[in-house]
C-alpha cells in the first residue's frame, strides 16, 4: 500500500469517526441536558467537515501520483 492511500484511507477513517463522534455527542446532550457535549458535537462536525476538504485538497494536489 502506498503513502497515497494509505492517507485517504486513515482521511476517510477520521472523518468517519468525527461524525460519528458528532452525532454521539448530540444525542447524548440531549439526553443528559448537558451543553459541553453540545459544543464537542459542534466541534467535532466542523472538524469532520475540515478533514473532508483537506482530503479534497490532497487528491487534487498528487492527482498525477499513482496509488502504487
Amino acid at each position: 500500500m502506498s503513502l497515497k492511500a494509505f492517507h485517504i484511507a486513515f482521511i476517510s477513517l477520521s472523518s468517519l469517526l468525527a461524525f460519528g463522534f458528532g452525532l454521539w455527542s448530540f444525542l447524548d446532550s440531549s439526553a443528559r441536558g448537558n451543553t459541553l457535549y453540545s459544543g464537542l458535537g459542534v466541534f467535532s462536525l466542523v472538524a469532520g467537515a475540515g478533514l473532508i476538504l483537506y482530503g479534497i485538497r490532497f487528491l487534487r494536489k498528487l492527482k498525477d501520483v499513482s496509488f502504487l
